[in-house]
């Protein structure tokens, strides 16, 4: 969705009939035709030499993609060889804070319902329990609730970088939005919003006070929509139901960023989180169903070599072990540690 972003200030471009070929230096790269488009800015200055042309700019809005942090890179190495050794990124998961709706017990569901002061507070702690782990790429819910957990947490964050939402809805969004500057681009995270992540939608439930639900339905009866695996309120979503689009997002867009070698953070709701976490651990239909999430409490996870290792959740925002760091997070912290003082 986020517009990948290439600058070169000299290169070759290569057009036949297998594809596009670019170069730049000692480095090529063959674009297939079929779905790709690519924009090729050229310079006052062209040059034109046997069906080859300079080319300053390539725009490719096929993939996502991030400028990889300094930080965790180590010097004299390229960034593709870096992140193959490493072989290993972080994925955080944080449950928005504490909603307006949440403080008056209702049904929130797909309603698009901001933090309260409580709320705005707990994104701020989580945001402190993470200032060490690396962030390339953040994922949130399409609601406001879990936007501004995101955006909060990273106001703490030791690498300063700023979150920037990645607007895709159409091609004017995505050319208003696009930034020109390199080094802006460096100190930038992208933001992307996925309806996907949602809240289980709660149907016919949604806005209704949670003991008035019970004393009406029964507390029994609301109990089984609320925590059934296979059973959605009147209208609404089963835990089921929020299951397979959020693993399926998380399959088809998340997982690959990680494969890359990409550190990344959800910011999301109790059940599209808990949905994602049966996926990642592997739990059953009973064992997800009991699987209870604090607001505003962040949890890792390490990806390496292709399965997901949990680290726990933190319960104190100083307290440097409470994650069971890996070498490479003590390592990035090291690094922080130096170029902050």
């Amino acid at each position: 969705m986020a517009n990948a972003m290439l600058h070169q200030t000299v290169g070759t471009l290569q057009l036949s009939n297998s594809g596009i070929q670019c170069k730049v230096g000692s480095n090529s790269v063959r674009l297939l035709p079929k779905g790709f488009k690519v924009e090729v800015g050229f310079s006052k200055k062209r040059t034109y030499s046997s069906g080859e042309r300079k080319f300053s700019v390539i725009q490719a809005s096929a993939s996502q993609t991030s400028v990889v942090d300094p930080v965790l890179s180590p010097s004299n190495s390229s960034t593709h060889e870096s992140r193959k050794k490493s072989n290993e990124a972080a994925l955080i998961l944080i449950r928005h804070g504490e909603s307006l709706w949440n403080e008056k017990n209702l049904f929130t569901g797909c309603v698009d319902v901001p933090l309260t002061k409580k709320g705005v507070e707990e994104a701020i702690e989580a945001g402190k329990r993470i200032s060490n782990i690396p962030v390339d790429m953040i994922y949130t819910s399409a609601l406001i609730r879990a936007q501004m957990t995101a955006m909060l947490a990273m106001t703490q964050h030791r690498r300063k970088k700023v979150p920037i939402v990645m607007h895709n809805e159409s091609e004017q969004a995505r050319a208003w939005s696009q930034i020109y500057s390199e080094d802006t681009i460096k100190q930038s995270i992208p933001v992307i919003a996925a309806w996907q992540l949602n809240e289980r939608m709660y149907g016919e439930l949604q806005g209704l006070n949670k003991q008035e639900t019970a004393d009406r339905y029964g507390k029994e009866k609301v109990q089984e929509w609320r925590r059934s695996y296979d059973i959605p309120p009147p209208n609404g979503e089963s835990l089921e139901m929020c299951a397979q689009r959020a693993v399926a997002y998380f399959k088809d867009n998340i997982e690959p960023q990680l494969l890359s070698g990409k550190n990344v953070m959800i910011a999301a709701h109790g059940n599209s989180l808990r949905s994602i976490i049966m996926y990642l651990d592997k739990l059953t239909s009973q064992e997800v169903i009991s699987l209870e999430l604090s607001t505003g409490i962040p949890m890792l996870y390490i990806f390496k070599e292709g399965k997901f290792i949990r680290r726990g959740s933190p319960v104190s925002p100083t307290e440097a072990g409470v994650y069971a760091y890996t070498r490479r997070l003590a390592q990035y912290r090291q690094k922080l540690d130096e170029m902050l003082h």
